[in-house]
């Protein structure tokens, strides 16, 4: 039985990580803006094969097929193409039978303007500049680096995330890179039953736990993951922090630092959330990864 609420999940996404434009962009980058659309409207009756963020795309979709009074979740396009060139992604999206129907097309200019006007709690792109300036602007934005057009062949979509800096903020984790692991454990255990402050996935992951909500626990078509480093005693904290919140989690494996991959293939993982690429890059051997670029680690990244 599904309870229908009024909320409604709005994810954003770019045309190239919903389809494969690889060859276009290869273009755009070699020969330029006008090459590019010469390119695009010439190919424009030619198929879009599926990109990294399709499977997930048709898996939240699928969801509204369960709702009897009106969609739990929306997708809109948000891309830097023109409306000109942007009709064969239009074209792709109607042969795959995608129920988008709202789309951005700026023509060049970073789309994360529109994350506010279409209520949206979070982008996907394929643009790392784009996914900085969406998560600056305040919205939960990650960069697809790998995955399959091929979904996980289970019907239940399934979302991992990593804790600190993600669902988190990265308060603790300065702690543990500019104190050490013994300051961060000690810190951990002082301050267990206060609550870490939010990250930039916490409205997305409160909003994916209100979907969950409106169906019987046993019929859930979402399923998350937090998937961390952190071990005992510093999980301490992180179970109050979610049971806080108010927010569900399903799975919770704290690894005390083992590679996360196997584990997100055993979890059946159609997408992970790491703020750390060299996460996402071992993560991407097994499931697709999604580069959070937040918090000290991308901090000491971007500084070279």
């Amino acid at each position: 039985m599904v309870v229908i609420g009024k909320q409604k999940l709005v994810v954003a996404i770019s045309s190239r990580a919903l389809f494969n434009l690889d060859d276009s962009h290869a273009i755009f980058e070699t020969q330029g803006k006008e090459a590019f659309c010469r390119y695009q409207i010439a190919h424009e009756d030619e198929l879009l094969a599926p990109g990294y963020g399709f499977p997930l795309v048709k898996k939240l979709l699928a969801i509204n097929a369960s709702c009897q009074d009106g969609p739990l979740v929306e997708i809109i396009l948000l891309s830097q193409n023109s409306a000109d060139t942007g009709l064969r992604v239009f074209n792709a999206i109607a042969h795959h039978g995608l129920a988008i129907t709202r789309a951005a097309f700026t023509s060049g200019a970073s789309p994360y303007n529109y994350m506010s006007a279409f209520g949206a709690q979070l982008f996907l792109s394929a643009n790392a500049d784009d996914v900085v300036n969406t998560l600056a602007a305040g919205f939960a934005a990650a960069t697809i680096l790998s995955g399959s057009p091929v979904a996980n062949p289970s019907s239940q979509l399934r979302i991992a995330f990593d804790g600190d800096s993600v669902l988190f903020s990265d308060a603790s984790e300065r702690i543990y890179q500019q104190r050490g692991l013994a300051v961060f454990a000690e810190n951990e255990r002082h301050e267990a039953k206060t609550p870490l402050p939010g990250g930039p996935f916490k409205e997305f992951l409160g909003a994916l736990h209100y979907i969950q909500t409106q169906f019987d626990p046993d019929a859930s078509p979402i399923r998350t993951a937090l998937v961390t480093a952190r071990s005992a005693p510093a999980h301490e904290r992180v179970v109050r922090t979610l049971r806080a919140w108010g927010i569900r989690i399903d799975e919770a494996l704290f690894l005390g630092g083992l590679p996360k991959g196997v584990f997100l293939q055993a979890f059946g993982a159609d997408i992970f959330f790491d703020d750390q690429r060299g996460h996402c890059e071992s993560a991407s051997k097994f499931v697709a990864a999604a580069h959070v670029p937040h918090g000290i680690s991308n901090e000491k990244t971007s500084k070279g």
